[in-house]
């Protein structure tokens, strides 16, 4: 990891990510019933959980007005959890507010064009590696996973790297 990112995540205070195609692989499952189903990745969730138990925090803003992923973010330690947001940035801006923290000291993770503006606040931009291209070019951290397959992880092990560089 470069130095510059290990600095930036060093700061890293809050990580909020978006759902579909970051904690799932943007593929949603209709049942008979019209019932949607998603699959989420264990390991990304057993990361988030571990390290909320250890203070960090976490959001979820998303488009998305899924049940499912209340339940599954309430699972996994995520205290701050908006649904139905189609303008992510306000709903970002009040947040941080909220926390008196800075942009710089967040980490977003989004793969699609309703994520950009938030990513062009923060101070880590994430996306997993089957990101649109647009959102690519403004990320300074781009995972070596898909989204649903271990991107959420990978950014969370590279913060916790930069924060506790000895504890491996």
């Amino acid at each position: 990891m470069e130095n510059d990112l290990k600095h930036i995540l060093a700061g890293i205070r809050l990580m909020v990510f978006d759902v579909d195609g970051v904690l799932t692989d943007g593929k949603i499952y209709f049942s008979d019933q019209g019932e949607t189903m998603k699959v989420f990745n264990v390991k990304d969730g057993l990361k988030v959980w571990k390290m909320s138990l250890e203070g960090y925090q976490f959001g979820i803003i998303t488009g998305g007005t899924s049940p499912i992923v209340t339940k599954r973010a309430e699972y996994m330690g995520v205290q701050h959890i908006f649904l139905g947001v189609l303008d992510k940035k306000p709903v970002f801006d009040g947040l941080i507010k909220k926390l008196n923290l800075q942009p710089h000291e967040v980490a977003f993770m989004g793969d699609d064009l309703i994520d950009l503006p938030v990513l062009k606040a923060v101070g880590c931009a994430a996306c997993p590696n089957d990101a649109i291209s647009e959102v690519k070019s403004v990320c300074n951290f781009i995972s070596h996973h898909n989204g649903g397959c271990g991107a959420v992880r990978e950014l969370c092990d590279a913060v916790w790297e930069a924060q506790h560089p000895c504890a491996g």
